[in-house]
């Protein structure tokens, strides 16, 4: 997975005649400098119709104009180059939301085309160096043609007086795009699919070539975001409805197309930062408490189970899947929201989560949770995705549909059933007794109503399981002060093989909690 900056990257003609004087904003540019080329009948379809197309022919990588002044745009000059607001596009009143766009550079060299298109007809929004503010010695200021952008993003509603300085989504790099949560945060990535993630071979990272943008009407209607992909094994085209509300919610529709035969296919990508937590602060010598974007993967089961599975910043990569049915979602979650224990002023404690719910059969499959190691916040870590059952071979072609909540916490959480809010383990055994040198405690924290309603006397059972080792001294206890509940436990491992845990709260009537599990490796960090 490529290294972004979590602070800092914030990625016939008779008949167009008729339409443009029927629709004067299509004809006018939102700036003095801004232009778009000859408009030409599009839509869906037809970008579906070249994805398939493509996928027959061989891969040719999108060239890169003027690699030499491109490559000399390095992260601090690309830095200085700032689109200028007054050229976004729909801020003349076409659209609510007006977007701006993202510089070519060095991390992002091959300009992608961006068009917009309004009532059936599609135009392309010409590059100009003009269109940016930039220093007077800027070596940008040497590029002209058809250099295209590297991205781009929609700023807030015209209707907000910081509109020209707040943006909400933003697409940029591959087939990456980010939105800001309720919370007003940027955090976490989705892409537009995985390939060969986490497999002996190497990774590859498609990229959008081209992208069309209708405009939302008013603040209720999505702006709608075509997208071509394409990469030496794959091709796709994508409808993305994206609706500014609530966070953000979005509407994907995927239809891909294989050139070759992939490992491991991922769908509906997530990808995140993952460095410390309460459970695992011991390996940082950082002076914050705590440092992510995401502290779990939450999982809605076909046969509705919940389940949270802490995440981990391994040793070697690793790689965990939960084989289903039919999900009714998944998501990387960032639930820890307070910010004493961040201490940092980028507030990891209001970064988004982000929820996927399928739409439609997806039939069987697994979640897959990728997980490398780290020593670092500015690296991009954790991966998870869906990968449909069966091998993904040449020619084949698949359709997926879905949406994605960027929200501080999933849209149908499983009330009353209690989630884990903290997993912290220590030395194992009890004070004043002779302790194991490897045993592990761990103690697992949930609160929910269903917790919360027990009555005095009443104490659940704690349902603990190991898939390796031995499991000792299990017990629940209610938090003193409080209303959660908590399982406490040791583990005596079987080193070197680390061991897939299990556990929940129950009573006769059934479980009280989400199940919580956890990959434990007992060998040295």
């Amino acid at each position: 997975m490529p290294t972004i900056n979590r602070r800092d990257v914030v990625q016939g003609a008779g008949a167009a005649l008729l339409t443009l004087l029927a629709n004067p904003h299509l004809a006018k540019a939102a700036g003095p400098t801004l232009s778009f080329g000859q408009p030409f009948e599009f839509g869906y379809e037809a970008l579906v119709d070249r994805a398939r197309d493509m996928a027959a022919a061989p891969y040719s990588a999108a060239p890169i104009v003027a690699p030499d002044v491109i490559e000399a745009i390095d992260y601090d000059a690309h830095g200085k180059l700032r689109y200028r607001p007054d050229e976004a596009v729909f801020a003349d009143g076409s659209g609510t939301y007006p977007a701006t766009f993202f510089h070519v550079g060095r991390y992002f060299p091959r300009g992608v085309k961006v068009h917009t298109l309004q009532d059936g007809f599609a135009r392309v929004v010409r590059y100009s160096p003009e269109l940016f503010d930039m220093p007077a010695d800027s070596v940008a200021k040497q590029l002209s043609g058809d250099v295209g952008f590297a991205g781009f993003r929609f700023q807030e509603a015209r209707s907000r007086d910081d509109w020209k300085t707040q943006d909400w989504l933003a697409f940029l790099g591959a087939s990456y795009w980010r939105a800001i949560g309720d919370l007003g945060q940027y955090g976490l990535s989705a892409r537009g699919v995985a390939i060969d993630s986490a497999t002996p071979g190497p990774e590859e990272f498609p990229e959008f070539r081209e992208f069309y943008l209708t405009p939302a009407k008013d603040k209720n209607d999505p702006n709608v975001i075509l997208a071509l992909l394409d990469g030496p094994g794959i091709t796709g085209a994508y409808k993305i409805a994206a609706r500014r509300g609530k966070g953000v919610v979005m509407e994907v529709e995927a239809r891909l197309f294989l050139r070759r035969d992939i490992e491991r296919l991922g769908i509906a990508p997530l990808v995140s930062m993952y460095w410390y937590s309460e459970t695992n602060a011991d390996i940082s010598s950082d002076w914050r408490p705590e440092i992510h974007d995401s502290d779990g993967l939450a999982i809605w089961t076909g046969g509705g189970e919940r389940i949270w599975r802490p995440l981990t910043n391994p040793r070697f990569p690793n790689v965990s899947s939960f084989l289903d049915e039919n999900p009714k979602g998944f998501g990387l979650m960032q639930r820890d929201r307070n910010f004493e224990h961040y201490l940092d002023g980028v507030y990891y404690d209001r970064r988004p989560s982000l929820w996927i719910e399928p739409l439609g059969d997806w039939g069987r499959g697994s979640v897959q949770l990728m997980e490398l190691r780290t020593d670092d916040e500015i690296h991009d870590n954790i991966g998870a995705f869906w990968v449909p059952e069966g091998p993904a071979r040449a020619g084949n072609s698949y359709t997926f549909k879905y949406r994605q909540y960027w929200q501080t916490d999933m849209p149908t959480p499983p009330r009353p059933t209690a989630i884990c809010v903290s997993t912290r383990i220590g030395h194992g055994g009890r004070p004043g007794q002779n302790r194991a040198v490897d045993a592990r405690k761990f103690v697992v924290e949930f609160d929910g109503s269903a917790l919360a309603a027990l009555k005095d006397g009443d104490e659940p059972e704690a349902v603990v399981a190991s898939s390796t080792g031995r499991v000792d001294d299990v017990f629940a206890e209610k938090v003193p002060g409080t209303k959660k509940w908590r399982i406490v436990f040791d583990l005596y491992p079987a080193a070197p093989e680390p061991a897939e845990l299990r556990a929940f709260l129950r009573t006769d009537a059934g479980a009280l909690t989400e199940t919580w599990l956890y990959r434990y490796d007992p060998l040295p960090r």
